[in-house]
């Protein structure tokens, strides 16, 4: 298949393909299935900001306007998707009237507005301002697998993974999660990969990196498009800084950027992916999502346990 029919067709993909892992560890067997979770998931289902409500999350089909279902399932995996919605209140426009009317009251009653009252009006002037706002609608994917007990979010941001999670709880009543353990600090393997213990072949350093000194937050060194194996980076790490973030790639196949946090973020499925997808043939929408994720399941399956082995973690 010519190159351009395979970017074409990962481009119309992107919404299914992450691009970002939390990772999280369930710590007792998931008991529902598919089935039963798109019934319990009916119970929270994501709705339009009322009049006055600064925002909305509930579950939506992961399909889109293509399905009508809460979950979708392939071999094992469950994705599940949260939308959140918001009215968003301009800060410039709040604080504009809002010192209107300090003003005002200050000079109709000759005297200073105290900061309780200011609190006061400006929440008068954002519950004035809130049915007339523009809404902003934003979904994070995630997808619970339950062959490997992980629980995976499509969010660069832990706190907005959290509050998926927080969500999944909430409608299910318990979880047994908890965030990815490894017995390694993270910076000091990856800190040691640059000092000559490199990890094994099937990860590629790519030329990308940042470093930052434990004791001192704000001295932060950014490397890219530099060999890691340099004088410059090994002075760096002489002086006493970590690795906390760096490029990797894994058989040609993933290409990733790492932190100290065990965040995978800039995640991409090279052309030896893109390729596999193309080649799978789908009559719609549905048939296609179901065939991308169950390839992108698959190949995170196989990643991330050879990942996660070299911090000590299983």
């Amino acid at each position: 298949m010519p190159f351009a029919a395979i970017m074409l067709h990962f481009l119309e993909q992107t919404h299914m393909w992450f691009k970002n892992l939390q990772i999280y560890r369930l710590t007792g067997s998931f008991k529902y299935t598919p089935e039963v979770l798109h019934d319990r998931l009916l119970e929270r289902a994501a709705r339009a900001c009322g009049s006055l409500e600064t925002s909305t999350i509930g579950w939506d089909q992961p399909l889109g306007r293509h399905g009508s279902q809460l979950t979708h399932a392939t071999g094992g995996c469950i994705m599940i998707c949260a939308r959140r919605e918001e009215r968003l209140v301009p800060s410039s426009v709040v604080r504009e009237q809002l010192e209107e009317k300090v003003a005002d009251l200050e000079e109709r009653e000759g005297r200073r507005a105290g900061r309780r009252e200011k609190g006061e009006i400006k929440d008068e002037i954002i519950q004035d301002l809130l049915p007339r706002a523009f809404i902003k609608s934003t979904r994070v994917y995630a997808y619970i697998d339950t062959r490997n007990d992980w629980l995976l979010v499509d969010e660069a941001s832990a706190k907005r993974a959290e509050e998926l999670i927080t969500l999944l709880r909430e409608t299910l009543g318990t979880l047994p999660l908890r965030p990815l353990e490894v017995e390694e600090a993270p910076a000091s393997v990856m800190t040691a990969w640059l000092q000559g213990k490199l990890p094994p072949e099937e990860f590629q350093p790519l030329e990308e990196c940042e470093l930052r000194d434990p004791s001192e937050e704000r001295a932060v060194v950014r490397c890219s498009h530099q060999d890691l194996q340099s004088e410059e980076i090994q002075v760096h790490i002489k002086a006493g800084k970590q690795v906390v973030k760096i490029a990797l790639e894994w058989h040609e196949r993933l290409s990733l950027l790492l932190t100290d946090e065990f965040a995978i973020k800039r995640l991409r499925f090279l052309e030896v992916i893109q390729e596999e997808a193309a080649e799978v043939s789908a009559d719609d929408a549905a048939a296609r999502f179901d065939a991308d994720f169950a390839l992108m399941s698959l190949e995170l399956g196989r990643f991330l346990p050879r990942l996660i082995g070299q911090f000590g973690g299983s």
